[in-house]
């Protein structure tokens, strides 16, 4: 999301906002690869509804499977639906919905889908509770609502990197000035609770980048992300400076193509059944 954007209209910010590489990144997320711990309770026929839902590829994932039942993706703005609405396109999918709106004001009527799934949505919110609490609202009773976030804190490499510590440190800084949650993995039980959510069960999964290939991709996208304009806009507001934004990015190509290099992004996964 454009930060005026997201000013103007009084919405959350978004920390990683919607620049090419962040959506490029995003676009690799698959059902399979992101929200597995969902998958077993899906069924034909089913109604859907895929909060923060990107550039859209676990959305389609998830239509396919719950075909031919309703799917709608909501984002708060326009900007990565346009990458969702091509994607449908291109898989000759013509029944799922991409719309505008907030996942604090989720805008549906009580008990409209069967299952209402969110994908590294909550850590960027300032109120989760809230937000859980309006995903279980359009939740029907007897159907789902899934959440799966990562933990900033928990992330771990190798070889060791002074500049991916100082970048930990600074996401986390920027992050928390948006009054989001960056470890959020941490949070989904108590959340769940506050949010009077009953039936419900924790699990854990991890990303993993451990290949050349994998890991150079990762290193470099990373590159991008945090020496585009979103994020150094925002970081210069916690204090840093063009010469430390430098600093990190060079550190991130330098892990990248490390020939050991390793990266682990732990996720905490939240399903609960409504009642």
């Amino acid at each position: 999301m454009a930060l005026d954007d997201a000013d103007t209209r009084g919405l959350p910010r978004y920390t990683h906002g919607h620049e090419v590489a962040t959506l490029a990144s995003h676009g690799t997320r698959t059902a399979a690869n992101s929200c597995a711990y969902l998958l077993p309770v899906l069924e034909p026929g089913m109604s859907l509804l895929d909060v923060g839902c990107g550039p859209g590829t676990i959305t389609l994932d998830l239509a396919q499977l719950v075909a031919p039942g309703q799917v709608v993706g909501l984002e708060n703005v326009e900007a990565p639906l346009i990458s969702a609405r091509s994607r449908a396109k291109e898989r000759g999918d013509t029944l799922t919905r991409f719309e505008v709106g907030d996942a604090l004001h989720l805008p549906f009527e009580d008990d409209t889908f069967d299952v209402v799934h969110a994908h590294q949505v909550l850590q960027h919110l300032p109120d989760p509770v809230l937000a859980l609490q309006e995903m279980a609202r359009v939740c029907r009773a007897g159907g789902w609502v899934a959440v799966r976030d990562a933990d900033y804190a928990a992330m771990a490499w190798h070889p060791a990197s002074p500049e991916l510590e100082e970048w930990r440190t600074l996401y986390r800084a920027v992050a928390r000035a948006n009054d989001a949650e960056p470890d959020a993995a941490r949070h989904l039980r108590a959340w769940a609770l506050a949010a009077a959510l009953h039936e419900v069960s924790f699990t854990a999964t991890a990303w993993n980048y451990a290949d050349a290939e994998t890991c150079q991709w990762w290193g470099e996208s990373q590159a991008v992300r945090y020496g585009g304009q979103t994020f150094t806009e925002q970081a210069a507001r916690q204090g840093a400076t063009a010469e430390s934004l430098d600093r990190i990015v060079a550190g991130w190509r330098a892990w990248g193509g490390a020939p050991d290099a390793w990266f682990m992004i732990p996720n905490g996964e939240l399903l609960a059944r409504i009642t």
